[in-house]
């Protein structure tokens, strides 16, 4: 039961370290959504990011609920999972901190203590929002060409098969599932 339960904490709080991070950055200041809306000073009381019951607390409705799946999904893994996961989640982090500190001297600003903590998380937040936006871009790019891939395959199987009993399975062998 002991081993159970300190697996569970762990759980729960490397889906926190996670979680956090990435929807404390993502979070927007709220009021007019106008073109001015980007150029808002932030609020002045950030949450203390090493309280949890803070950083739970300054959390949106929508950010606990993907938390708590995300605490789900963690659980449901196994430890090689898991290891995986925290060897992709420590590589990003490494890559993105260099890209901060790449970001800050391409800048020319020499920052020291909380203004650099600052520019980081700034820099982070939208790091996330602009992949965010892509990320959006792509999946309306995918949703509006899947119409015309699929009718071009469908075309180009139907004249490939000599009869119209087999159609459907040089599709299904043809296309790799994912």
């Amino acid at each position: 039961m002991g081993r159970r339960y300190s697996n569970i904490v762990a759980a729960i709080a490397t889906s926190a370290i996670f979680t956090l991070g990435s929807e404390l950055a993502k979070a927007q200041p709220q009021g007019p959504q106008g073109s001015n809306a980007r150029r808002m000073a932030p609020p002045r009381h950030v949450p203390n990011l090493n309280n949890p019951r803070e950083r739970w607390i300054a959390m949106p409705p929508e950010d606990r609920q993907i938390f708590r799946r995300n605490a789900e999904r963690w659980m449901q893994m196994g430890p090689e999972e898991r290891k995986v996961m925290r060897e992709r989640e420590q590589a990003y982090r490494a890559r993105v901190k260099q890209e901060v500190d790449a970001a800050l001297h391409d800048s020319g600003l020499r920052l020291e203590g909380e203004k650099r903590e600052q520019f980081e998380q700034r820099y982070l937040q939208e790091r996330r929002r602009i992949e965010h936006a892509l990320r959006q871009e792509v999946e309306a790019k995918r949703q509006q060409q899947l119409p015309a891939l699929k009718e071009r395959l469908k075309n180009e199987f139907q004249e490939a098969s000599p009869s119209g009993t087999s159609t459907s399975a040089p599709a299904a062998s043809g296309s790799p599932k994912r």
